[in-house]
C-alpha cells in the first residue's frame, strides 16, 4: 500500500489571520462588528490621550491662527454673511464661485452658521477645525479596532499628530478635507455593521449612501469611497463577490453623478487645461505617490507650496518611481500567503483614494503645484495603517519582558512627542498672512503669486521697502501681472518716489486700461505732481468704468478744488458721501473747502 499524501494546510488569509491581539478576537471583530461596542475603562483612557495629542499639538492654531489666503473667501463672501446666504450656497452657487471653483454646499454652511454664533473671530473657526480633526481621529480609531488592524490606537495617535495634516486642520478654508473625512470615516463604520448582516434597502445600506452623498458635498476626493467598499471585501475574504459589486454599483453611480456634476460648475470659474502628455502625467503621478508616502515616513521641509519638478520622460529617475510604484504592489502580492492581504490593502487605498489628485485629469492647483500635503489627510491612513499594523504584528510575535513592554511604549512615546512638535511648529505658520506667505517664500521663492501676497502683506505691515523688493520679484516672474504692478507703483508713492510710481501704474494700464486701482493711483500720483488736469481725467475715465466708486469722486474733487472749480468741487463731494458718507478724502476736502470760503468771506 502506497504512503498516504497529507494535504499541506496552508494560512488562512482573511482578516482573522491578519495581525491583532489575538486570533480569537479578530475573528470575532470581523465576523460580528458590533462585538465589544460597549465603551470600555481602557477605550476612554484612550479618548483622552487623543484628547491631549491633538489639543495640545494644535495650540498654536488655535490661539494665534488668523485668517490666510483662500480664508478671504470666508471674511468677504456676502453669501456667508447674509442671512439669506444660506439659501444661495446651496441653490444659487454662482454667488460663491469668486471664492470656491466647487459646488460644496456643507462647507460653506458649516461657515455660515459659524459667522452667525461669532461673527469673523477666526478663534471659533479654529476651534472647529480642531475639534473635528479630533473626531476623525477618534472615528479611526474605532473602523480600525472593528476590523481588527493591529495597533490602531498608534495608528490614530500618529493620525493626530502628523505634521502633513496640519494643512488640512490649521488653515480654516481647509475644512472640506476635514468634514468630507468625517462623513467617509462614518460611512466607512456603518457599512462594516452593514456586513454583518448584508442587505439592499436596509438602514444601514440607505445611511452609508446618505454619508457618502454628504462626503462628496464636502469634497470631491471621496468619491474614490466605492472603490474602497470593494477592496474592503477583498481583504476581509479573499474575492470580490458578485453580490459585493452589485451592493456598489450605486455609490458608483452617485458618486460619478455629482463629481461630472462638481467638474462641470467648476469649469464656469476656471477651466484649466495643462499641456501634459498621457505619458508625462504617468510619470507626474508616480513621483507623486512616492513623494506623499516619503513625507508621511520623513515629514522634513513641509511646504505649503511645493515647487513643480521637471517632467522629462527621457529621464531615468522618473521612470525609476514608475517601476518602484508598480513593483511594490506586485511584490505584497506575491508575499499576501505570507504577510496576509493588510499590506497590500493599505498600499492600494493610499493609492486609489489619492487617484483624483495625481495628475491624470487637469485641476486648478496643478498651476501651483502637483502636490500638496493636504491631498494626503485621507489617503496616508492607508500607509499608517499598513506600516505601523506590520509593524505592531511583528512585535507581536516576539518574546519580551516587561522592560521590552516598556521600551516599545517609549519608542511610540517619543515618536508621538516628536511628531507633536513638529505640527505645533508647522501650526504656528497660519498666525497671521505675513507668516504664512514669508514661509512659502522661504520654501519655494518661484511659486505663483507668492512673491506677491508677501508683497501685500509686508505693505499692510508698513514694511513698505521689504514689500517693494517683493513686488518686484512677482512682476519680474509673471510679467502680465497687473495688480503685481498696481501695488509696485502704491510702494513707491509711499516712498514718495513719483515718478517711478508712474511708470509702474502706466504699465499696469498698459495691460488693463480698465484697472479701476490702477486708475485711482496714478491720478494721486499726478496730483501729488501738481498735474491736476491731467488727474481729473483720470478720474473721469475711472467713473466712466465704476461710476458709484466714492474714492474716484473724492479725488475728481481735490483735482477740482486746486484748479478751482470749487462749486463742481462740492458737487464731486455730495457724490462721494452719498456714496460712502465716511469716504474720509471726500470729508477732509469739504472741510479745506469750507474754511477756504470762510477765510475769503464768502
Amino acid at each position: 500500500m502506497g504512503k498516504v499524501r497529507r494535504e499541506k494546510k496552508t494560512p488562512r488569509v482573511g482578516p482573522a489571520t491578519e495581525p491583532g491581539s489575538s486570533a480569537r478576537e479578530r475573528a470575532s471583530a470581523v465576523a460580528n462588528p458590533a462585538a465589544g461596542e460597549a465603551f470600555t475603562g481602557g477605550q476612554a483612557f484612550g479618548v483622552l490621550a487623543l484628547v491631549l495629542l491633538v489639543g495640545v499639538s494644535y495650540i498654536p492654531a488655535v490661539l494665534w491662527g488668523g485668517f490666510v489666503w483662500d480664508d478671504r473667501g470666508i471674511i468677504e463672501s456676502k453669501a456667508i454673511h447674509e442671512l439669506s446666504g444660506l439659501w444661495r450656497i446651496w441653490f444659487s452657487p454662482r454667488d460663491v464661485l469668486r471664492w470656491e471653483a466647487h459646488y460644496w454646499p456643507l462647507v460653506y454652511t458649516s461657515f455660515w452658521l459659524e459667522h452667525k454664533l461669532w461673527g469673523l473671530n477666526p478663534l471659533g473657526y479654529h476651534v472647529v477645525n480642531v475639534v473635528l480633526h479630533f473626531v476623525n481621529t477618534v472615528l479611526l480609531w474605532r473602523l480600525l479596532a472593528r476590523l481588527a488592524v493591529p495597533g490602531s490606537w498608534v495608528v490614530a495617535a500618529v493620525f493626530a499628530v502628523h505634521p502633513v495634516h496640519v494643512e488640512s486642520v490649521a488653515w480654516v478654508i481647509e475644512r472640506k478635507d476635514l468634514l468630507s473625512t468625517l462623513f467617509y470615516l462614518a460611512a466607512c463604520l456603518t457599512w462594516v455593521r452593514f456586513g454583518a448582516a448584508p442587505r439592499l434597502g436596509s438602514g444601514r445600506y440607505l445611511l452609508t449612501l446618505a454619508l457618502f452623498v454628504w462626503g462628496l458635498l464636502c469634497k470631491s476626493i471621496v468619491v474614490t469611497l466605492p472603490a474602497a467598499l470593494v477592496l474592503w471585501s477583498w481583504w476581509k475574504q479573499g474575492r470580490v463577490s458578485g453580490a459585493d459589486w452589485l451592493r456598489v454599483v450605486p455609490f458608483f453611480a452617485v458618486g460619478l453623478g455629482i463629481v461630472v456634476a462638481d467638474v462641470s460648475f467648476s469649469r464656469l470659474k476656471e477651466n484649466v487645461a495643462l499641456d501634459y502628455s498621457m505619458v508625462e502625467r504617468v510619470l507626474i503621478a508616480a513621483h507623486a505617490l512616492w513623494f506623499y508616502a516619503g513625507k508621511l515616513l520623513w515629514p522634513e521641509g513641509l511646504a505649503i507650496i511645493y515647487p513643480h519638478w521637471a517632467v522629462g520622460v527621457a529621464n531615468p529617475v522618473a521612470w525609476g518611481y514608475v517601476f518602484a510604484a508598480g513593483a511594490l504592489p506586485a511584490a505584497l502580492w506575491l508575499l499576501r500567503h505570507r504577510m496576509g492581504r493588510g499590506p497590500l490593502a493599505g498600499v492600494v487605498f493610499f493609492a486609489v483614494t489619492l487617484v483624483p489628485v495625481l495628475g491624470f485629469v487637469d485641476y486648478g492647483y496643478m498651476q501651483f503645484s502637483f502636490v500638496a500635503d493636504r491631498y494626503q489627510y485621507l489617503a496616508g491612513i492607508g500607509v499608517l495603517a499598513a506600516g505601523i499594523g506590520a509593524a505592531a504584528y511583528g512585535l507581536g510575535h516576539i518574546r519580551y519582558g516587561g522592560m521590552g513592554r516598556w521600551g516599545v511604549g517609549g519608542v511610540v512615546l517619543i515618536a508621538l512627542v516628536v511628531l507633536g512638535t513638529l505640527t505645533w511648529r508647522q501650526a504656528g505658520l497660519y498666525r497671521d498672512r505675513l507668516t504664512f506667505y514669508s514661509h512659502i517664500v522661504s520654501h519655494n521663492p518661484t511659486a505663483r503669486s507668492a512673491q506677491y501676497n508677501l508683497g501685500t502683506a509686508l505693505l499692510d505691515a508698513q514694511r513698505t521697502e521689504e514689500a517693494l523688493a517683493a513686488f518686484r520679484i512677482a512682476t519680474e516672474q509673471r510679467p502680465d501681472h497687473v495688480k503685481a504692478y498696481t501695488n509696485t507703483g502704491t510702494a513707491l508713492m509711499r516712498l514718495g518716489r513719483t515718478d517711478e510710481a508712474e511708470k509702474s501704474l502706466r504699465r499696469a494700464l498698459d495691460i488693463n486700461p480698465r484697472h479701476g486701482i490702477s486708475l485711482l493711483n496714478l491720478a494721486a500720483v499726478k496730483i501729488r505732481q501738481g498735474r491736476d488736469a491731467e488727474a481729473l481725467n483720470l478720474y473721469r475715465r475711472l467713473i466712466e468704468v465704476a461710476p458709484r466708486n466714492a474714492a474716484a469722486h473724492a479725488g475728481m474733487s481735490i483735482a477740482l478744488r486746486n484748479l478751482g472749480r470749487t462749486d463742481e468741487a462740492l458737487r464731486s463731494i455730495d457724490r462721494a458721501l452719498s456714496l460712502d458718507p465716511t469716504q474720509k478724502h471726500a470729508l477732509r476736502n469739504r472741510e479745506l473747502i469750507q474754511k477756504s470760503l470762510q477765510q475769503s468771506g464768502q
